[in-house]
């Protein structure tokens, strides 16, 4: 079927007429958008750390006999902080910290060996532990009796400070300790001035 023509030109104007024109905003009009974000906290992971109050212990001589020079001082308050959640532990966790120490050495001395160094922990603040952190014994110089079995061998080895059996039950809190230090030697021990390194480990 043949459309007239003059009917097709009709339809194509009524197309060209469906479209809106642009609107024409008057000078000095303005419109505002507000800008929105979120932001979340960054969840930072919590820590077991361990930190010490001083760097350097210096001995002074006191209750020296005849047969044994002593010498004695205050380990540096050492503390463990655990700012983990519980969720970040891992189940049956326990931590403890053990010490050792290096022979004492000096310029032109013989070596005081570490056995003749020894300590007796003392819990300074348990904080909420409620008895769950607990110090180490004390370890005597091979010069003494022990006082405790077999605990007469003196700093040579990793020896407890202070440990708890349970990470997550005391997770959140910080807990100190210091120790009382005792270098016992022979009264015939060389003059001099003699240094130790006493190296301080945490472990879970």
């Amino acid at each position: 079927m043949n459309i007239p023509k003059r009917l097709v030109a009709v339809a194509a104007l009524a197309g060209v007429a469906a479209f809106p024109t642009a609107a024409v905003a008057d000078p000095g009009d303005s419109s505002d958008v507000d800008v929105i974000v979120d932001i979340t906290p960054i969840k930072v992971p919590g820590v077991l750390a361990l930190t010490v109050a001083g760097s350097a212990v210096a001995l002074r001589e006191n209750d020296s006999t005849p047969t044994v020079r002593q010498f004695t001082g205050t380990l540096p308050t050492v503390t463990v902080t655990d700012t983990r959640t519980a969720d970040e532990i891992p189940a049956g966790s326990s931590w403890a910290v053990l010490g050792s120490s290096s022979d004492f050495t000096g310029t032109g001395l013989a070596p005081i060996t570490a056995d003749h160094l020894g300590w007796k922990p003392r819990l300074v603040d348990p904080g909420d532990s409620a008895g769950q952190v607990s110090e180490g014994e004390e370890v005597v110089t091979s010069l003494d009796q022990p006082t405790q079995p077999g605990n007469n061998v003196g700093l040579t080895d990793q020896e407890l400070l202070v440990s708890t059996y349970d990470s997550a039950s005391v997770t959140g809190g910080a807990y100190s300790v210091n120790a009382d230090l005792f270098l016992r030697t022979p009264a015939d021990v060389q003059a001099g001035s003699y240094q130790a390194k006493l190296t301080l480990s945490l472990f879970e």
